[in-house]
């Protein structure tokens, strides 16, 4: 199974890396960017079997801090041929 883990910074969180973007930006003339938030997306082969207890486990423990972290768990499903 195969499954995409974003994750996100609580709002209120700053983002230095974002804020840097959104600068970038409009040096090089992207007028219209208010705001550049940055997170990362992790992909994850597990068993099929795997639960989604087991799942947000690892992402609370490993793969977000929650303290300062939102995440967002999706399936993917697998391309037919």
């Amino acid at each position: 199974m195969k499954l995409r883990i974003f994750v996100t910074l609580k709002p209120g969180v700053l983002d230095p890396q974002g804020r840097a973007i959104g600068q970038a930006l409009g040096g090089l003339g992207f007028a219209g960017v208010a705001d550049v938030r940055v997170g990362k997306l992790i992909e994850l082969e597990v068993a099929d079997g795997t639960d989604d207890a087991t799942i947000d486990s690892m992402c609370r423990k490993l793969l977000a801090n929650t303290v300062i972290e939102n995440y967002r768990i999706e399936h993917v499903q697998a391309a037919t041929a």
